[in-house]
């Protein structure tokens, strides 16, 4: 839901601005912490499990693949289920 959301956001978004996006703090010890990024298998794993559900498709410039984007019916049933969590009908 986060990741889908982030594409629905920012509009489109490969699996390194994912890793990117889903990093954090790492912890070296005494010295001071660095920001590290997160796991590039998962954000990959994630975005095709999304292209499974036909939420998000891969993003193609020309010949170059540029990451991936939400289709419309992937827009579609996000605004659906912010309408429902908006008007508080979503079933918990």
């Amino acid at each position: 839901a986060s990741t889908a959301r982030h594409l629905y956001l920012r509009g489109g978004a490969g699996v390194g601005s994912m890793a990117t996006v889903y990093g954090g703090r790492q912890r070296r010890g005494v010295r001071p912490s660095h920001f590290s990024r997160g796991s590039g298998s998962v954000a990959r794993r994630v975005l095709q499990a999304l292209e499974g559900l036909k939420m998000v498709e891969k993003d193609q410039d020309g010949q170059v693949l540029t990451g991936r984007k939400l289709t419309p019916q992937g827009q579609r049933d996000l605004d659906r289920i912010a309408g429902q969590v908006c008007f508080g009908t979503l079933n918990a």
